[in-house]
C-alpha cells in the first residue's frame, strides 16, 4: 500500500512538474556555438535576427554584420530605443538632424539596419579596417574606441543570425505569452527584411504577397538556418508554434530545448506554422 502511494505521489508530481515546465523558464532565447553563448531578450534577439537578414538582402559578407553588431550592442544593446542621446532613435541611435531619416524610419529595424550598411559600404576599405575604425566612420560617436569592446559577441552573433551555425539560436515563452497566430504578417515582414531574393513558393510570388504553403524555399543551408533563426525569433510576436528545417524542429511548446530531431524536415525549405 505505501509503496503505491509513493508511486502515485510520484506520477502525480511528474505531471504537475510537465504542466509547470513551460513557465519556470520565463522568456527569452540564447545564441550557443562551440565559440561561445550569449543570452538575449525577445526583442533582442528579434532585432538581431533582422540585422541579418537586412545583410542577406544586400548581399553583404559577415565581416558587415559584425560591425552592425557591435555598433548596435555599443549604441542600444540591441534594443529598438524610442530615444537616446538628444535625438537619437533607434537600434544604431542615428540622428535625424544628421541626415539619417524621419524618426519613424530610424525606430523600423529594417530601415535603420538598412540605412547604416548603405553608410558602412561607403566606407572606403572598411573590410580591412578594425571594427572600431570602421564603425566609427559611419557613427561618428564621442568615442569610437568603445565599440571594439563587443567584437567578440558581434562575432558569435554573426555566427548565428547569418546561418553559418545551423539550429544555434533558440527562444522560449510560457504559454500565457503566447499570441494569436499571424502567419501572413510574418511572412510579410519576412519578406521585407530579406528583400526579393528569398523565395516564396517560387520566384513568382509577388513582394508583399503571402504563400499558398507552408514552407520558405531557400537556395542553400546558411540562408535556410538564417530564416530559420529569424522565424524562431519572432514566433512569440506572429504567434508562430513551429520551424522544421534540415532534419530539426523547433515548437513554441519546447522552446528551451532548442532544436531537435526531425528527420522529415526539409533541406530545401523551412517550414513555419
Amino acid at each position: 500500500m505505501a509503496t503505491a502511494v509513493v508511486v502515485a505521489l510520484g506520477v502525480g508530481g511528474y505531471i504537475l512538474f510537465q504542466r509547470a515546465r513551460p513557465y519556470l523558464h520565463g522568456s527569452g532565447c540564447e545564441v550557443r556555438t562551440a565559440a561561445g553563448k550569449m543570452p538575449l531578450d525577445l526583442d533582442q534577439a528579434a532585432n538581431a535576427a533582422t540585422i541579418a537578414a537586412v545583410a542577406f538582402r544586400k548581399q553583404l559578407p559577415e565581416r558587415a554584420a559584425v560591425i552592425a553588431y557591435a555598433t548596435a550592442i555599443q549604441e542600444s544593446h540591441i534594443r529598438n530605443l524610442p530615444g537616446g542621446d538628444r535625438d537619437s532613435v533607434g537600434m544604431f541611435q542615428q540622428r535625424p538632424s544628421q541626415g539619417w531619416g524621419k524618426p519613424p524610419q530610424l525606430r523600423d529595424p529594417v530601415q535603420s539596419t538598412s540605412k547604416f550598411f548603405d553608410a558602412l559600404v561607403k566606407v572606403k576599405d572598411y573590410l580591412d579596417r578594425d571594427l572600431h575604425d570602421a564603425a566609427q566612420r559611419v557613427q561618428r560617436s564621442a568615442d569610437g574606441r568603445a565599440y571594439a569592446q563587443h567584437e567578440p559577441d558581434g562575432k558569435l552573433l554573426a555566427r548565428v543570425f547569418t546561418g553559418r551555425e545551423a539550429g544555434s539560436a533558440r527562444c522560449w515563452y510560457p504559454p500565457d505569452k503566447k499570441t494569436a497566430p499571424r502567419r501572413p504578417e510574418a511572412i510579410r515582414e519576412m519578406r521585407r527584411a530579406f528583400g526579393g531574393r528569398l523565395q516564396l513558393d517560387s520566384p513568382k510570388t509577388p513582394l508583399g504577397a503571402v504563400p499558398s504553403w507552408d514552407g520558405i524555399k531557400v537556395t542553400n543551408t546558411r540562408a535556410g538556418w538564417a530564416v530559420a533563426a529569424w522565424s524562431v525569433t519572432h514566433a512569440q510576436v506572429y504567434g508562430l508554434t513551429e520551424v522544421r528545417y534540415a532534419g530539426r524542429h523547433w515548437e513554441a511548446d519546447s522552446g528551451h530545448d532548442g532544436w531537435t530531431k526531425d528527420e522529415d524536415a526539409p533541406t530545401d525549405h523551412v517550414i513555419i506554422h
